[in-house]
């Protein structure tokens, strides 16, 4: 069976011109959904911030190593690089908090809060059942006291 046969199968891309040869990759479905995108120029913008604080920290180590000159700068400059690169951490925690209030959350078949939320719905509808029953029956007893009277 070819996988171009197969209902929902993912197409093989490369170079299949030849029969019986495989093809070079073969593209899945992500298992997991994108980020949203100011979440994710955030977070590449943490990640370059904290990759140049870790080279300006390696520098610094090596000038102090070396007794350079440029010791003194470069710790300073590592200095306020790191609270920078914390910043820049912050801010995707922050952004992904404020996407997620705006955007609503994607919840998932697993998450806790929704079987709570279930439990709570179902306690609810039952008890406004209950209620209505209980109407019902009390309604039901004083019409038979009033047609008795």
């Amino acid at each position: 069976m070819d996988t171009q046969e197969r209902e929902g199968a993912v197409e093989p891309v490369g170079d299949v011109s030849e029969p019986g040869r495989q093809p070079l990759w073969v593209e899945e479905p992500a298992t997991r959904r994108r980020m949203p995108d100011p979440v994710r120029t955030a977070a590449v913008r943490a990640v370059l911030v904290m990759s140049l604080t870790m080279i300006l920290a390696m520098v610094a180590f090596l000038t102090a190593m070396a007794g350079s000159w440029l010791s003194f700068p470069m710790v300073l400059t590592g200095v306020a690089s790191t609270v920078v690169a914390t910043w820049a951490v912050l801010d995707v925690w922050v952004t992904r908090q404020v996407w997620n209030q705006r955007n609503g959350v994607v919840s998932e078949p697993s998450s806790s809060a929704r079987q709570l939320r279930r439990e709570r719905r179902r306690a609810r509808r039952e008890a406004r059942a209950a209620q209505r029953d209980a109407a019902r029956i009390g309604h039901r007893g004083a019409d038979r006291r009033l047609s008795r009277a």
